[in-house]
């Protein structure tokens, strides 16, 4: 009986949180314009539109250019920053892990109301590269913690033996540290990627009038009214994530990159 409830509650749960998915989803299937559940009529025009249209095909091009620069900067930064307080377990050190953590924790509005002003005080606001470097910064976090995560699991006994075989610093790292940290690095990378691709506010405050992301497209389009693009455009982040984070746990093991307690241990 214990058993059943607890199954049914579980279901109930998912149920509730798979709801507005599931209303989304066949919101974008209308093949008429309107907002209508269930779907009347079934159509991928709206999925197509994405493509079609070229102001929405330019919001999603500007979004993957984005996420893809975004993250490959969150990932540079966090590498050697990992790599370094990996080697130097001091107290002095984690401050610099908190400062790589320290830009996810506050209030997204509240970093990006800090990079509005600072780009805009040195006079580079609305250019490109500065959301680019604004998300680098934003989401440093994500690839951080994994490449801790990463680091932590390497034995050191591995690189001390390198070391006695006479490998420099550079060919320990290439030889011995990189293989054993690269699904980490992935991970950290995806993560990045899908945050950046699906991130408003940030982006927002500083390229938003200038150049359209596509969840500021979104929001953009919603003061002329609705049209079922939005819920396509919903529908292909949540297709995009899943299949993402389905890859990762696929190859690799997604709970202990999530910080969690890994299976195999």
């Amino acid at each position: 009986m214990d058993r059943f409830l607890s199954r049914l509650y579980l279901a109930l749960v998912g149920i509730f949180l798979a709801a507005p998915i599931v209303v989304v989803a066949g919101v974008s299937f209308n093949e008429k314009q309107n907002l209508a559940f269930p779907p009347q009529g079934f159509s991928f025009h709206w999925f197509a539109e994405i493509f079609v249209n070229p102001e929405w095909f330019r919001a999603l091009v500007a979004s993957v250019l984005l996420a893809i620069t975004s993250a490959a900067l969150a990932v540079a930064i966090a590498l050697p920053l990992a790599w370094f307080l990996w080697r130097r377990v001091a107290p002095w050190a984690q401050v610099f892990q908190l400062l790589g953590v320290a830009p996810f924790t506050l209030p997204p509005v509240i970093t990006a109301l800090g990079f509005l002003t600072f780009w805009a005080t040195s006079g580079f606001y609305g250019q490109v590269w500065t959301a680019v470097i604004a998300h680098a910064i934003f989401f440093v976090t994500l690839p951080l913690v994994t490449l801790t995560l990463g680091f932590s699991s390497i034995d050191r006994s591995l690189t001390e033996a390198a070391a006695t075989m006479g490998a420099d610093d550079r060919t320990v790292f290439r030889t011995v540290v990189l293989p054993l940290i690269l699904p980490y690095v992935v991970s950290g990378y995806a993560f990045a990627f899908v945050l950046s691709l699906n991130e408003y506010i940030v982006a927002y405050m500083t390229i938003g009038f200038v150049r359209e992301t596509l969840p500021i497209k979104v929001f953009n389009a919603l003061r002329y009214g609705y049209t079922p693009t939005m819920a396509a455009v919903s529908v292909l982040f949540v297709a995009v994530t899943a299949a993402v984070f389905g890859l990762i746990a696929r190859f690799g093991d997604l709970p202990k990159l999530m910080g969690a307690m890994s299976s195999k241990d």
